[in-house]
C-alpha cells in the first residue's frame, strides 16, 4: 500500500507561482511513477503531467507545458509540481497519483494510488 499526501495549495493571483508537494509512505518510492492531475468543478479529472521512477523523464499536457515542471526527490519520497505563470483556468483541486509502470501514464486508470487533493485557486 502507498499513502500520498499533497500540500502547498492555496489562493494566488494570476501570474504568480506555486509549488505543490506530494509525499509518499509505504511502498518503495523509487519504484513508483508519479502523475499529477487536476479537477475543476463540474469537469473531468484532467492529466497534467508525469515523471518516471528515476526522475529523468517527464511528460506534460499541452495546457501546462512550459509553465509547470514536475520533479522528484526519491530520498525524501516526494514529488513536486512547480507551477509558474498561473492563470484563472488553472483553478482546480490538484491530485498526485502513483503507479507501477516505469514511465507512468496519461490515463487515470493506470495509477493505483491517489492523494486526497489540494485546492489551488487563481484569481484574476
Amino acid at each position: 500500500q502507498v499513502q500520498l499526501v499533497e500540500s502547498g495549495g492555496g489562493l494566488v493571483q494570476a501570474g504568480d507561482s506555486l509549488r505543490l508537494s506530494c509525499t509518499a509512505s509505504g511502498r518503495t518510492f523509487s519504484s513508483l511513477s508519479m502523475g499529477w492531475f487536476r479537477q475543476a468543478p463540474g469537469q473531468e479529472r484532467e492529466f497534467i503531467g508525469r515523471i518516471n521512477w528515476t526522475g529523468d523523464l517527464t511528460y506534460y499536457a499541452d495546457s501546462v507545458k512550459g509553465r509547470f515542471t514536475i520533479s522528484r526527490v526519491n530520498a525524501k519520497k516526494t514529488v513536486f509540481l512547480q507551477m509558474n505563470s498561473l492563470k484563472p483556468e488553472d483553478t482546480a483541486v490538484y491530485y498526485c497519483a502513483a503507479g507501477s509502470s516505469y514511465s507512468g501514464s496519461n490515463y487515470r486508470g493506470a495509477y493505483d494510488y491517489w492523494g486526497q487533493g489540494t485546492q489551488v485557486t487563481v484569481s484574476s
